[in-house]
């Protein structure tokens, strides 16, 4: 049976990890864009994460550029407006396709383990996936979801046994 721990993804700068990394923890998988109206979510990404990390919290970002071209080509310009724009210092992954036949397995499979309200497909940028420490998907929240709105679930899992 695939669990999340089976699934390799590729760094920023290149490298390439496997998510078993991240056993353990909490993470919220997280598909981003760095011109789109969600944009600042990742300002309460960033603070979930500094917030939660030393308790097991982690937040991955994957950018993606398949909803009306708002990521910017090079990946050292995507890393760039993160960290000036937001700070952020969570985990940020190469850019990815999260539908269609080029859709990363990963976001195969997550959007396998949470259908959408109408649709399994991820329709829009800063779809957010959940995954407990016992790497289950835990649940998906869509692109509008404000991420400190789903805080009580990241508690939640973050003081489960």
């Amino acid at each position: 049976m695939t669990t999340i721990y089976d699934f390799t993804v590729k760094r920023a700068n290149g490298s390439v990890t496997s998510l078993d990394e991240y056993r353990g923890k909490v993470m919220l998988i997280v598909n981003t864009a760095s011109k789109c109206g969600f944009t600042p979510q990742f300002e309460e990404l960033q603070g979930l994460y500094e917030e939660y990390k030393e308790e097991g919290l982690v937040v991955l970002g994957f950018p993606c550029d398949q909803f009306m071209n708002q990521e910017f080509d090079n990946q050292d310009d995507i890393m760039e407006f993160c960290q000036v724009n937001y700070g952020v210092s969570f985990p940020m992954f190469a850019k990815v396709d999260v539908k269609g036949k080029e859709a990363h397995p990963l976001f195969t499979f997550l959007t396998r383990e949470k259908k959408g309200v109408l649709l399994s497909n991820i329709k829009w940028n800063f779809t957010k996936f959940l995954v407990g420490k016992n790497g289950e998907v835990f649940d998906r929240y869509s692109p509008q979801t404000n991420p400190r709105k789903i805080e009580d679930d990241i508690k939640k899992l973050l003081h489960a046994e």
